[in-house]
């Protein structure tokens, strides 16, 4: 038997308010990770030669390469150049999701399953 303010749980934990607020956040955090699904970021390189666009997720959705960077002796600095234009993209993507779940969680830093944070 609990006193009035103790809650149900151990140390006035109220686990009733405990599992609600962890229903509205996994509600939340399903809004956050529909929302980043429909964004997108870009990266380029080498003057916009390449460019490789991202959705929020971090999933590459486009990749353009101008014909001109294509070097059939130099395959190496083609290379490089999606390399460096796909990990802006995909830098750009974690930047977001940081940000709308750091709003989300109040400015905790967690780690949620397919949410990079």
């Amino acid at each position: 038997m609990t006193t009035e303010g103790e809650g149900d749980g151990p140390k006035g934990l109220d686990m009733g308010k405990l599992i609600e607020t962890a229903k509205q956040m996994a509600g939340k955090l399903s809004a956050v990770q529909e929302e980043l699904a429909r964004i997108t970021v870009e990266g380029s390189a080498g003057g916009g030669l390449v460019t490789a666009q991202a959705n929020g997720r971090g999933e590459l959705i486009d990749l353009q390469i101008d014909p001109s960077a294509v070097d059939p002796n130099d395959l190496t600095l083609l290379r490089d150049l999606v390399r460096a234009a796909v990990n802006q993209a995909l830098a750009k993507s974690r930047e977001e999701a940081q940000q709308r779940t750091r709003a989300l969680t109040g400015g905790l830093s967690i780690d949620i399953p397919g949410v990079t944070v």
